[in-house]
Parts: structure tokens; C-alpha cells; sequence
């Protein structure tokens, strides 16, 4: 029995010199970095003068946060990078992740415009200006908004025909409104002859 002992406390020891001696690297034998970060599927290559192996993991991670946002829903540049602060990543791993997705922030608007535009009557000017608020470029809004295949319109008779529901207007007060709203006179003046005046 003591000899079982001594055999097995010899065979720990014995385990724990080899698993320390592995454990030291030599500073004169190159190690190559074992990598473990995935990159997403479809990332472009990275931005110039950046390494791969600079990449960190919250860069990573946010660049695949970025892809799973993006299939969801359209975003601007500023739009995607604010919400990856907002789901806690730093600035500038919001903004790698953002750059890393490819995203083509035209189509972007465009498929924004369109959303909108399922959910609620807009003018030319006004769907514009809601673009640019939710941080696209005037000239990706503008892009975003001429993509939608919106008849104006059509859209200043569903906007009448929306105040109408809510409260009384008297034919010039409906027009002046849409106007408001950024439709022309004269796209004014068809929405309020749509809904009988």
C-alpha cells in the first residue's frame, strides 16, 4: 500500500513538472497568437493600414452585432453605430462594426423610405427630412426617397384622409396643413379633393 501511495504521489508530481515546463515559453522560440475571434460572414476586408490581428473582440462582436441589425432592419451609418453604443460597445468598436458590414447606406435609405412609408403618409420633403433625422446623408435620404416609387399624390390623400379622423378642417385649412406637411399646392389640393372636398 505504501508503495501504491508513493507511486502515485511521484506520478502528480511528475504531471505538474511537465504541466509547468509547458506552460513557460522560451523568449528566444517564436509563439504565433492562437486566434479564437470568428469574423462575420460577409465583412469586407479591413480598413486600410488595419491588421487582422489587431481586431479585438468587442470590434468583432460589433461588427457581428452590425451584420444581425442589418437583417433585420434598414439603418443609417450613424443610425447603426448609435444603437451598437447603446447595446454597450465603445465608439470605436461601434464604428469598426459598422464599417465592416458593408452596408450600402443608399439601399439603406431606400428600404427606410419604404418602411415609412408603409406605416404612415409622408411628403417628398417631409420623408426627406425623417431620413435625415434618423442620421442618413441629404443625398442618401434624397437617393432613399426618389427609390421608394411613392405616387405623392396618393400620399397627400392618405395624409387628409389621416387628419380627417382626427379633428374638422375646412378645405383651405386641409390644404394648408398638407402644405405644411411639405406636399405642394398642388399635391394639396389633390389630397383634399380625395376626401370629397
Amino acid at each position: 500500500m505504501k508503495r501504491l501511495v508513493v507511486f502515485f504521489i511521484t506520478g502528480l508530481l511528475l504531471i505538474a513538472v511537465i504541466g509547468i515546463t509547458g506552460c513557460t515559453s522560451n523568449p528566444k522560440t517564436p509563439t504565433a497568437p492562437v486566434s479564437t475571434l470568428t469574423t462575420p460572414v460577409s465583412t469586407p476586408a479591413p480598413i486600410a493600414g488595419e491588421k487582422p490581428d489587431k481586431i479585438t473582440l468587442g470590434e468583432n462582436n460589433a461588427a457581428r452585432k452590425a451584420l444581425d441589425y442589418l437583417r433585420v432592419m434598414p439603418f443609417s451609418r450613424d443610425g447603426l453605430i448609435k444603437q451598437l453604443e447603446y447595446e454597450g460597445f465603445t465608439h470605436q468598436q461601434a464604428v469598426y462594426g459598422v464599417d465592416q458590414s458593408g452596408a450600402d447606406w443608399n439601399e439603406q435609405a431606400a428600404l427606410k423610405a419604404k418602411d415609412y412609408l408603409r406605416l404612415m403618409a409622408f411628403s417628398r420633403d417631409g420623408l426627406i427630412k425623417q431620413l435625415e433625422y434618423e442620421g442618413f446623408t441629404h443625398q442618401q435620404a434624397v437617393y432613399g426617397v426618389d427609390q421608394s416609387g411613392a405616387d405623392w399624390n396618393e400620399q397627400a390623400a392618405l395624409k387628409a384622409k389621416d387628419y380627417l379622423r382626427l379633428m374638422a378642417f375646412s378645405r383651405d385649412g386641409l390644404i394648408k396643413q398638407l402644405e405644411y406637411e411639405g406636399f405642394t399646392h398642388q399635391q394639396a389640393v389633390y389630397g383634399a379633393q380625395a376626401v370629397g372636398y
